[in-house]
Parts: structure tokens; C-alpha cells; sequence
């Protein structure tokens, strides 16, 4: 694995921890009334799908279990569309899938961590 791969796993790690932070404690109705949080939140999550681009065929192929044409996609739906973001998938998304998807992640990263390439 590259390094640049690498580092953007991290990145990645690092968005949904700060996702998670913003919403701690949240419910989703005062998630929904918090501009500030909501920009926060579905920018965090933007990233992680545009660090998505530095992730290699081999590595996508090697981890099918995460949706990375779907993390792209989200990311392009937020950047293209925001006004049409549906708040409560994004909750969805905090809530459920970005836990797995930040295990899934930290499997890749743990057996990757002595393995990187420049």
C-alpha cells in the first residue's frame, strides 16, 4: 500500500471521529435545528468520500465489504446537490453504517501499518 493511501485511511478515521464528536449527545431533532452542526457533520462526511479517490482499485477490490462507489457517490450527492441532503440518511449514516465503516477501516489500517510503500 502507498503511503498516500495510507495517510488517507487515517484522514478518514480522523472524519468520522470528528462526525461523531459534533453529534455526541444529539438527537435527531436537535441535530436537524443546528445549522452549525449539520454543515459541520455532512462536511466531515464529505471528505471521507473525497479521500475515497486516493484509495487504490487493489485496495477496493481486496475490501469489497466497504461500499466505496457508495461513500463516493454520497460525497458527489452532498457536493453537487446539498440543498437536497436528506438529514435523516445522514443520521442513518452516523448512527449505523459510519461505526462499521471506521472498523472496517482500522482492519485495513492494522494490517497494513508496517506494509507501506512511498
Amino acid at each position: 500500500m502507498k503511503n498516500k493511501e495510507y495517510i488517507s485511511l487515517v484522514k478518514m478515521i480522523e472524519y468520522i471521529d470528528k462526525s461523531k464528536k459534533y453529534t455526541e449527545g444529539y438527537t435527531f431533532e436537535q441535530f436537524c435545528k443546528d445549522d452549525k452542526t449539520i454543515d459541520a457533520t455532512i462536511f466531515a462526511i464529505s471528505q471521507i468520500g473525497e479521500l475515497v479517490k486516493n484509495i487504490s482499485e487493489e485496495t477496493m477490490n481486496k475490501y469489497p465489504n466497504i461500499e466505496w462507489n457508495m461513500i463516493k457517490g454520497l460525497r458527489n450527492r452532498i457536493v453537487h446537490d446539498y440543498e437536497g441532503i436528506n438529514l435523516k440518511s445522514i443520521w442513518y449514516i452516523l448512527e449505523k453504517d459510519i461505526i462499521n465503516l471506521k472498523s472496517d477501516i482500522q482492519d485495513i489500517l492494522n494490517g497494513t501499518s508496517q506494509n507501506c510503500e512511498k
